[in-house]
């Protein structure tokens, strides 16, 4: 069975700290820093989740570079900061950069923050902080929020090895390449996915690891309707086969590969049966999913006893 948690108690929502709050924050004061390009982390939901040295960072920038400006001066508001705040995102980064390297030339202060969370972790960024250091500025990383980090640590998959996958391609085939290049990492697997395409990577999960793959969704992290699910690929499909499509951000964790627990003896069983009635596909088909083991590796074994068999005729 799969097991959830969903997380809707007053912490958890930032419009209820709005109700009750703004009265306790001081209006953030500037500071003197050092010029450079400071890499802010920022809140993924709860607006609490912010680093008093964001903030002070923030408040002091000669400049702040945005993803999502309107996201960001919610923020900069609850924190009575008051700073120059312009966009930077996939749509115009490429006309800002000269600007923003300009003043990293002339001493600026200038932040870089994401929608939410970490920049350059699935966001724009890192093509400016490699011409800043090219330039000889100075990078400087605030850290702070990572939603891929917070769903590791609630996931309960082993996290002293993990490989963040960022967002999978939106189309199957694609998709499955990508994800049969990763089937062999011996490390938890971290993903972002959009609800709309969820069901549709965890089928193609189950089809290239095998369905009884330990999977966990994390959804809304640090937010009102946060909501954690875990158990196997199948038993995840079957759980969001009843609800609506999720909404939300979403963070997908794939558990390392298991030791085999099916032998090779029962997996070439299982194939010469149905390779006497079927083709090489429908046979991968029928076996992996009765046995729960990925299509990568019974194709392989399977062409060979196909070819064997074929021999012996």
């Amino acid at each position: 069975m799969t097991s959830s948690f969903s997380n809707n108690t007053p912490e958890a929502n930032s419009s209820h700290e709005d109700s009750i709050l703004t009265s306790n924050y001081q209006v953030w004061a500037k500071k003197e820093l050092p010029s450079g390009l400071y890499i802010v982390s920022t809140p993924i939901g709860n607006l609490r989740d912010i680093t008093l040295r964001a903030l002070d960072v923030l408040a002091s920038a000669d400049e702040v570079w945005s993803e999502d400006t309107r996201q960001t001066q919610k923020l900069l508001g609850r924190y009575g900061i008051n700073v120059k705040l312009s966009s930077y995102n996939d749509h115009n980064a490429a006309n800002r950069r000269p600007h923003i390297i300009e003043g990293l030339k002339n001493g600026k202060t200038i932040a870089l923050v994401s929608d939410a969370g970490t920049p350059l972790i699935s966001d724009p960024g890192w093509k400016l902080v490699n011409e800043a250091i090219e330039a000889g500025a100075n990078i400087i990383p605030i850290p702070g929020a990572s939603a891929s980090l917070a769903g590791l640590v609630v996931s309960g998959l082993p996290s002293d090895r993990f490989f963040f996958a960022g967002f999978l391609q939106s189309k199957s085939q694609a998709r499955r390449k990508a994800l049969n290049d990763l089937s062999a990492i011996p490390s938890t697997l971290i993903f972002f996915e959009r609800g709309s395409r969820l069901a549709d990577t965890l089928k193609d999960i189950g089809e290239v690891f095998g369905i009884n793959r330990k999977v966990v969704i994390a959804r809304e992290l640090s937010k009102l309707f946060e909501e954690v699910q875990r158990g196997t690929v199948k038993q995840i499909i079957e759980s969001l086969a009843d609800e609506d499509t999720p909404k939300g951000e979403i963070v997908l964790m794939v558990g390392p590969p298991e030791k085999a627990s099916v032998d090779m003896e029962t997996t070439d069983d299982a194939l010469k049966v149905s390779l006497r009635t079927k083709s090489v596909k429908d046979a991968v088909d029928e076996v992996s999913s009765q046995l729960g083991i990925s299509k990568r590796s019974c194709y392989q074994r399977a062409l060979e006893i196909k070819e064997k068999m074929t021999k012996e005729e």
